[in-house]
């Protein structure tokens, strides 16, 4: 009895005319029955030589039509078809002559093979160019089992397919293969062709070479039998992948040889590296190398566990994005504990790494900034164990002991790490390239670079002083003292540790007080930094020896809960052993002068920083004129004390704050422009902003890819009047990865919606 796959249910709007399949193995046929089910085509026709194929694919229901080839159908094929190429990779050049002297170019073509170069390749044999019609792709989905009888019409759903189109691919063309793989369940992306074959090679092609190398040596060894009987699971789950088409994989070695072999040899070396090792009894390595690989492995695993959380796997190869769906009211009550403190995170890797011994690490944020910067002193030779549960061993190699990495840092969203590590990093024997994502790359990095080239740093930015940095290695630094023009930790800490490397003794002179992480950490290991009002010194040429480290909760994190529950009736809420050094609790004293109810318990010194419980009740708040010697002090929390603003009574002014323009985005016009949906007279200025505070009302407000205005929108619903919503979230978790858990704790009405 054949698949009802045709059932009215599942019908739906045609997406083109004529769905062809050339070629019905496993994904041919799976994306054929998945059209047919859900109605995406008129008729879905199926080519294949072999004419049992066709017919067991007639009475299986995955097909309405079946044929030999393609000139039995040629001349019926027109605008709004499509064609699909699903033979194996080397065959593809076959297909495409036959498209070429028999289809019409307004048919859609395209194709589902794993190397795309050679697709492009062939296109150009055949046609003399990229024809407009072509669309390559390359379906992310599979399974051990080939052919016609193992079709799944669910085979795609939440499985990636990536586009390479060419310059001269048509827009109509592309849109019409995106949206038929969209209504299969797929999540299609694009990729230029040599990104795709390098990345492919490299997770795809290589782990089945090399399982398939695996499984062969074994079973040539004699009497192989004992061996299979008792393999375990790992060597189960590893090898399974041998299974899959042989011939499929013969082509895939051929035609994408080029990017395999590059990386065949890389793994190849350090194969050889290894026996070396195992044989000479070399356990330094081999500890390295497992103790490498495995939290490398771990922390991939949990960057992707955190951004599943949010709504699906994000990367440059994901075209998606988190919005937040708040509901109005409720009131903010609870005890919890928020991440640990992002800046002493950072600060934690780099100079546990540049240390001498092994540092040990508790309360670490696991946050995408914080991993950005573990993963670059990784890349840079540092063995970092962890983390685990905010956990980590950090074996230090000292100050001259990192390596050249063999690839350009990639440092996300993260512009503390970015500006952190150029200062260390201009000091190195080795050249270094510093780039991040879209956001990152549109910071302003001067400030930064321009007192470092005085030390004698040789630094290339992009065009206006942005990412990427390129620094060269091996220069020799020299002492300065440096007056900064504004205000910013970051670029009082990036001098600093330039000045590690620096001979003399090199000053920092700050026009108001900044957060002071760096000085008390190194100081906490072991390096002597001086500090005389506004001036911070230390002399080049020290040590910093191993500690450990108790990373307190992030104030910064915790302040949108310190204004939920300041700005709803009823609201209670303690934040346990969180950070309130003294350069960071502006937030606190802005909060309190407005009337807020605040409490600080359980104070401790831990580790050189002050840590405490902070309880916060509700109590009617008051707009004030916000001190300029507060502004350095509440610098990251302003977006959250803008929400305060809009729920007290009277007006807020702030001034002073220019900085707050050159965050992730400029918050006081982002801010400025969301409150203004909601309702509030809201007034940017050039240095801070004018807020008469009302009724919050309902909307949707951008956040601009900036975690803070997300958070803070978020946070506002408890006093609106209607549902808010706040678009594009993603960057949430760089500072904050469980936001969305704690907020519905504490009483917030918050889901996480996820968009194509």
């Amino acid at each position: 009895m054949p698949n009802d796959l045709s059932s009215p249910e599942a019908m739906s709007k045609p997406i083109v005319n004529r769905l062809v399949v050339i070629g019905l193995g496993l994904i041919g046929s799976s994306l054929a029955a998945a059209a047919r089910e859900k109605g995406l085509a008129n008729q879905v026709i199926g080519i294949s030589r072999r004419t049992s194929t066709v017919e067991m694919a007639l009475k299986m229901g995955i097909i309405d039509r079946g044929e030999a080839s393609l000139t039995a159908i040629a001349s019926e094929l027109d605008a709004g078809d499509l064609l699909v190429i699903g033979v194996p990779t080397l065959a593809v050049s076959k297909v495409l002559q036959d498209c070429a002297d028999l289809l019409s170019s307004e048919v859609t073509i395209t194709d589902v093979a794993s190397v795309k170069g050679s697709v492009i390749k062939a296109a150009m044999d055949v046609y003399g160019l990229v024809p407009r019609q072509l669309v390559p792709g390359h379906p992310i989905a599979g399974s051990e089992k080939s052919g016609v009888t193992a079709f799944n019409p669910h085979l795609f759903v939440d499985h990636r397919v990536i586009l390479t189109p060419d310059t001269a691919t048509g827009a109509h063309h592309l849109q019409r293969v995106t949206d038929i793989w969209s209504a299969v369940g797929a999540t299609v992306t694009s990729m230029d062709v040599l990104e795709h074959d390098e990345i492919l090679a490299a997770t795809s092609h290589l782990p089945h070479f090399l399982a398939y190398s695996l499984v062969d040596t074994l079973a040539s060894m004699g009497d192989n039998r004992e061996i299979f009987r008792y393999a375990a699971g790992g060597f189960r789950d590893f090898t399974r992948i041998a299974a899959s088409d042989p011939v499929m994989w013969r082509d895939i070695a051929l035609a994408n040889r080029e990017s395999i072999l590059v990386i065949l040899d890389k793994v190849m070396g350090n194969f050889q590296e290894m026996r070396s090792a195992i044989d000479s009894g070399d356990q330094d390595y081999l500890m390295d190398v497992f103790t490498r690989a495995r939290d490398a492995r771990n922390n991939f695993g949990k960057i992707l566990e955190q951004q599943a959380l949010q709504g699906g796997i994000q990367s440059p190869m994901v075209e998606k994005t988190i919005n937040y769906r708040v509901l109005p009211g409720g009131s903010a009550r609870g005890d919890i504990r928020v991440p640990g403190d992002k800046s002493m995170s950072h600060r934690s890797i780099m100079l546990g790494s540049l240390a001498d011994g092994l540092t040990e690490v508790t309360g670490f944020l696991e946050g995408e900034d914080s991993l950005a910067t573990l993963q670059a002193f990784r890349d840079m030779g540092v063995i970092i164990e962890g983390p685990e549960k905010g956990r980590l061993a950090i074996h230090g190699v000292g100050l001259h002991g990192l390596k050249a990495p063999s690839k350009p840092l990639y440092l996300g969203n993260s512009g503390t790490s970015i500006r952190l590590l150029s200062g260390l990093l201009a000091g190195q024997a080795f050249d270094v390239e510093l780039c991040g994502d879209a956001s990152l790359s549109g910071r302003p990095m001067g400030r930064v670079a321009e007192p470092l080239r005085s030390m004698g740093a040789v630094i290339e930015t992009a065009e206006g002083g942005r990412p990427p940095l390129k620094i060269k290695g091996g220069q020799m630094l020299h002492a300065i003292d440096y007056q900064m023009p504004m205000a910013s930790a970051q670029v009082k800490s990036c001098v600093l540790l330039a000045g590690l490397y620096a001979q003399g003794t090199t000053s920092v002179i700050e026009p108001a007080p900044t957060r002071d992480h760096t000085e008390r950490m190194l100081r906490g290991f072991g390096y002597q930094v001086s500090t005389d009002g506004s001036k911070a010194s230390l002399g080049g040429g020290g040590q910093l020896s191993a500690t450990r480290i108790d990373v307190p909760a992030d104030i910064s994190s915790s302040a949108f809960f310190m204004v939920a529950a300041a700005i709803v009736p009823g609201s209670d809420i303690t934040l346990r052993h969180v950070g309130v050094n003294p350069t960071r609790v502006g937030v606190i004293n802005i909060l309190r002068q407005m009337g807020a109810n605040i409490v600080l318990s359980n104070e401790l010194d831990v580790g050189g920083e002050p840590v405490a419980d902070v309880r916060v009740r509700y109590a009617p708040l008051k707009g004030i004129t916000i001190p300029e010697d507060q502004v350095p002090l509440a610098i990251d929390e302003f977006p959250a004390i803008f929400i305060a603003a809009a729920c007290a009574e009277g007006t807020t002014i702030l001034s002073g704050a220019e900085e707050l323009r050159v965050k992730e985005s400029d918050r006081i016009q982002s801010m400025a422009d969301g409150l203004v949906i909601l309702g509030i007279d809201a007034q940017p200025t050039v240095d801070g902003i004018c807020i008469l505070g009302g009724q919050l009302g309902s909307g949707s407000v951008h956040s601009h890819d900036d975690h803070r205005i997300a958070m803070a929108f978020s946070i506002a619903a408890l006093r609106a009047s209607g549902e808010i919503i706040v678009l594009d979230c993603n960057n949430v978790g760089t500072s904050f990865p469980d936001f969305v858990g704690l907020a519905g704790q504490i009483g917030i009405n918050l889901t996480s919606e996820t968009m194509s």
